[in-house]
């Protein structure tokens, strides 16, 4: 059957949710969005993502593909997000549909991701951030978080800042082009890109530069604690809530690493 695929760029605050993946218990946005488009699409195949999002963690930048039967496709292209956005509750949205070629797939095109952390740094907690923010009550040394932030760009065995799953992942090298943070007033806007992320390793980075601002671990800790790769030796990983997908790369080049900016002002 001949079909046309559509990549769509996807929203979501995740917080009610089990994850992204279409679950066995509990509610995945896969399934939500899924549901939507068969409504209008009823011959689409499943949606194919860039990630692989857990519980409670958001995104903005979400990307993922579906192939639709010609003979569906009937509407023009600009009014698909609307029409799927109609059949979806209102905290996940398609916020773009374009056509793609017949090889592209969301995840194996994929050259990169950007994550952003977000951390409350004051006694009292914000109401009207509190559902995608870490709350950090305790004053933190920007300063030497700034330090410690530093250590993680480059290429790097990452496997003690990400959580074991019920397999071993064979190659746990990845690399960072950035990481670092800006902070406003009260709030700590962390900045992760790579060209790949283990599981819950960025949640594993944030909790340990969080806790360098703390005063548990000296910035000069996190060479060490890449160079034994043992997850016990790292620091906590963040709540997913402060999590947020904020783009996917999908450009072929990507600059060297001496010329990628890594300075985050305060």
């Amino acid at each position: 059957m001949e079909s046309v695929k559509i990549k769509l760029v996807i929203a979501y605050d995740g917080t009610d949710y089990s994850g992204w993946q279409v679950q066995k218990v509990g509610v995945g946005i896969q399934e939500k969005i899924e549901e939507a488009i068969h409504k209008i699409f009823p011959g689409a195949g499943r949606l194919h993502s860039s990630s692989r999002t857990d519980a409670g963690v958001h995104a903005l930048g979400m990307v993922a593909h579906v192939k639709i039967p010609v003979s569906e496709f009937r509407m023009p292209l600009r009014k698909v997000p609307l029409a799927i956005n109609a059949y979806l509750p209102e905290e996940i949205r398609i916020m773009k549909a374009t056509k793609c070629s017949p090889g592209f797939h969301a995840r194996f095109d994929a050259t990169g991701k950007q994550y952003r952390y977000f951390v409350w740094n004051y006694p009292a907690n914000n109401p009207l951030l509190r559902r995608f923010c870490w709350h950090i009550p305790t004053k933190l040394d920007v300063q030497k978080m700034k330090f410690a932030a530093t250590q993680f760009v480059g290429t790097h065995d990452f496997k003690s800042f990400a959580a074991n799953r019920n397999y071993e992942v064979e190659n746990t090298v990845r690399t960072l082009w950035k990481c670092g943070f800006k902070k406003r007033g009260n709030l700590i806007t962390f900045i992760i890109e790579g060209d790949g992320f283990l599981y819950k390793m960025c949640r594993g980075i944030v909790g340990t530069i969080a806790q360098v601002g703390l005063g548990k671990f000296e910035p000069s800790a996190i060479k060490e604690m890449l160079d034994k790769r043992d997850r016990r030796v790292a620091g906590m990983s963040a709540p997913p809530n402060g999590l947020i997908l904020w783009k996917v790369f999908y450009d072929k080049k990507r600059k060297p690493l001496s010329t990628q900016e890594n300075d985050f002002e305060s």
